[in-house]
């Protein structure tokens, strides 16, 4: 029985490798994440093999960011893909122009707040203004609901948070940074487990490594869907 509040990063190096794991996977998961990593192997092909032959759910992680008129474009020529979730960065006017891209279509826009792997000196060698990433993310966050949003990408630590903002009825909140205990962490900075992420408010969690790196990738999705269902 799958879960679609999972959903498993496809973050290997080409589409043969992505199939072979979906296959392996088999019917545990309905969802899978396909990111820029993969582009160059093949992940838009994988995408229409997975939704097409095998009727999986398409999150496609590209987080786009350029001139307004360029990512409107951009999302109009993914809008045909039949892609279900797209994620853009969260600046209002990119968030914007993604909406008018994906105009008459399914596709749900999702913007990305601040990145799981990042951390205040992250930040601060970005140039970013000061504060608590957590009141930054949540700042964000509500500024991409207002500008049409229909969900958005922030670490399971800042879920409860955007959960509780108006601006977040009825919207998404997809968190990457989702480890099972005792899981390692990789570069992930802002962690938590599954079943704390849903519990906080995150309507999906992203999972990759503790999954693709498994001996039984079948038998470690199951083992966080039997987490979920415990809640």
């Amino acid at each position: 029985m799958s879960d679609d509040r999972l959903i498993v990063a496809l973050d290997v190096p080409n589409a043969l490798e992505g199939l072979k794991l979906a296959e392996q996977i088999g019917d545990a998961v309905s969802f899978y994440k396909i990111g820029l990593g993969m582009l160059t192997g093949g992940g838009f092909a994988l995408a229409n093999e997975l939704k097409g032959e095998f009727g999986k759910r398409i999150f496609m992680d590209l987080k786009l960011f350029d001139i307004g008129a360029t990512v409107e474009n951009a999302v109009r020529g993914l809008a045909q893909y039949d892609l279900d979730f797209l994620t853009v960065h969260g600046d209002p006017y990119v968030v914007k122009a993604a909406k008018e891209g994906a105009s008459g279509k399914d596709l749900k826009i999702l913007a990305v707040t601040i990145l799981t792997s990042l951390d205040r000196a992250d930040l601060d060698g970005a140039l970013i203004k000061d504060g608590e990433i957590k009141d930054l993310v949540q700042e964000r966050a509500g500024n991409a609901f207002l500008a049409g949003a229909d969900g958005v990408i922030a670490s399971p630590q800042e879920a409860a948070l955007i959960r509780a903002l108006p601006e977040a009825e009825g919207k998404l909140i997809v968190t990457p940074g989702v480890r099972p205990a005792g899981a390692d962490l990789g570069d992930q900075k802002r962690v938590a487990t599954p079943a704390n992420a849903i519990a906080d408010g995150a309507d999906h969690i992203v999972v990759g490594r503790p999954i693709w790196r498994a001996d039984d990738p079948r038998k470690a999705a199951q083992a966080i869907i039997a987490e979920l269902a415990n809640l």
